[in-house]
């Protein structure tokens, strides 16, 4: 048995590391630092599945070994995360003072537990992936580590990018009917029928490659204009894209 045959499951490790260290900042308050290990397990998601077929070792406990471990990561902790992000916009703090936001009033305190519809649909998505043989070179619903990097973005936001071309960007994130709203929406995404392109790549030619290439471009130059904003318009932007390309 040779040692290349565990690298991938190895960096699957990783991946479900980050996870359990983020859910363990989010609950104790430390959403930014979950986000960040959201972020780096999303690069170590994308490298694993990279080894296993550059090395040619993909194993079925492999494909299973990376569900579970995007479960966790993808999964749980964006559900955690929108958890927190409602309990904030909530019209009560924990603390017990009083937001000034009327409009959070009317907001039943109860449905900040809607958050985990993330996780639940994650889980489903999940699931059909595994089972689903449509799904071997592309996705059908939004993949989970793209639905976590949105839901992720809300924290980095809210703490980096308070006013965007003039405005007050927290009315929303601060909103818990725009989170709800935004929590089932993101659900029904990753389990929609809706073909999305993936980002295995076999080869690196241009011509196989073309719609990759031009979203990873793409995706970096809004990262560098417009910093952690820019991460919804790059989910919207990844399923324009596969639009066209179907």
């Amino acid at each position: 048995m040779t040692i290349t045959k565990h690298i991938p499951n190895t960096i699957t490790c990783g991946n479900l590391f980050c996870g359990c260290l983020a859910i363990v900042n989010a609950f104790n308050g430390e959403l930014i630092v979950a986000t960040y290990l959201v972020g780096i397990a999303a690069v170590l998601d994308f490298f694993d599945g990279f080894a296993a077929r550059v090395l040619n070792v993909k194993s079925d406990i492999g494909k299973q070994l990376d569900s579970l471990a995007d479960m966790v990561t993808f999964g749980m902790v964006p559900g955690i995360i929108m958890y927190f992000m409602l309990l904030k916009g909530l019209p009560s703090n924990v603390d017990g003072t009083m937001e000034t936001a009327s409009d959070t009033e009317l907001f039943p305190h109860w449905l900040i537990y809607a958050a985990f519809l993330i996780s639940i649909f994650s889980a489903l998505r999940l699931a059909k992936f595994n089972i689903d043989e449509r799904q071997t070179d592309s996705f059908i619903g939004l993949p989970t580590p793209a639905n976590a990097l949105l839901i992720c973005s809300l924290p980095l936001i809210e703490n980096f990018q308070q006013q965007w071309w003039g405005y007050d960007v927290l009315q929303y994130i601060h909103n818990p009917w725009f989170l709800l709203g935004l929590t089932v929406v993101s659900s029904y995404l990753m389990v929609a029928e809706l073909p999305l392109f993936s980002f295995k790549f076999k080869i690196f030619n241009w011509n196989d490659n073309k719609i990759r290439f031009i979203f990873i471009f793409a995706a970096l130059i809004l990262l560098i204009i417009f910093k952690f904003i820019a991460i919804p318009f790059i989910i919207l932007l990844y399923i324009i894209l596969s639009a066209f390309n179907n």
